[in-house]
């Protein structure tokens, strides 16, 4: 596995398409990954940014990180807008007013507000019609630009702005993660994966991989956020590999339906190596951690199902 390492990074492309100098808190995951992203696809694509984070920190008027075409566009319809690109592009080569001969991947990107939330209409009729795009959703389980408010994406027992932990409630969130992956699945896509920049030439295979697989594509991308997760800068690399080490988070791609894991670890940790170093979980007691356990554990096992479903299949 070293060797592949060692080889991947020197066939890592070694030019940016996203500029230092942007705005990005310490320690952000999101950026490492948009990076990762950008280095992956080269010059030739163009992206619809939904509000967010993301688009905070890198284009405060009169200045941009981006050295690609990049659209701001509202909060709920990155994937409207990309899929409008992408038939424009389309007309153009119709027209001969674009060579036909030269790709051009369109990219939508959004957080998990601007995705499994308000934006989950518009993604689903971009999949539907079966537009050729690659969508990222970059997952940091909350609305973190707005003041680490709750989203759809907030896993069971966080506690975030407007699902506080306290006397009457000591919980904090009450309801699980909506798993966005599946319903993308469902929309019987050609290529559906998870993907985190703790595993970051995972992450570039399967964004490569996305841009050469015809139609769309659809990519959850977990990164980890120090400030709204309430933890050290310095951990949000190793917080990703744990939560795909404790099974929170496993990386996994579906390619035509076909459900495979991408990166596996013989030995798992307990759920509570990745919820103890966050602040955002410092409230939950031993039977708490042991019930988001056991949703972990069951969650897990109906993913390996689901692989070894597909690999009876394949044979």
């Amino acid at each position: 596995m070293e060797n592949l390492n060692v080889y991947a990074a020197k066939m890592t492309p070694q030019q940016e398409f996203l500029a230092g100098g942007h705005r990005a808190c310490q320690g952000c995951a999101e950026l490492l990954a948009v990076r990762l992203v950008a280095k992956t696809l080269g010059h030739d694509y163009i992206i619809a940014n939904a509000t967010g984070c993301l688009e905070i920190v890198t284009s405060s008027f009169p200045h941009s990180a981006w050295k690609v075409p990049w659209i701001h566009v509202a909060f709920e319809n990155a994937a409207a807008v990309a899929s409008g690109v992408e038939a424009a592009v389309k007309v153009l080569q119709r027209k001969g007013k674009y060579p036909v001969d030269r790709k051009v991947t369109i990219l939508a990107q959004a957080g998990d507000g601007g995705t499994v939330d308000i934006g989950l209409q518009a993604l689903s009729g971009a999949l539907e019609r079966g537009h050729d795009m690659i969508y990222i959703c970059y997952d940091n389980e909350a609305y973190m630009n707005t003041g680490i408010q709750r989203s759809s994406s907030t896993p069971y027992g966080a506690t975030t702005t407007t699902s506080p932990s306290g006397k009457a409630d000591p919980l904090g969130q009450h309801t699980m993660k909506k798993n966005v992956v599946e319903i993308a699945a469902a929309h019987n896509i050609p290529y559906v994966a998870t993907a985190s920049p703790s595993f970051p030439f995972d992450l570039m295979a399967k964004v490569k991989k996305a841009s050469e697989t015809p139609g769309p594509a659809y990519i959850h991308c977990f990164v980890p956020c120090p400030t709204g997760w309430r933890m050290a800068p310095n951990l949000a690399v190793s917080i990703g590999r744990i939560a795909a080490e404790s099974k929170v988070f496993p990386l996994y791609e579906i390619v035509n339906g076909e459900y495979r894991m991408t990166v596996t670890h013989k030995n798992h940790r307990p759920v509570s190596d990745y919820l103890k170093p966050q602040g955002r979980f410092r409230h939950l007691n031993d039977d708490n951690i042991a019930e988001i356990q056991q949703q972990v554990d069951k969650s897990y096992e109906r993913l390996l199902k689901k692989v070894k479903m597909s690999s009876i299949e394949l044979d």
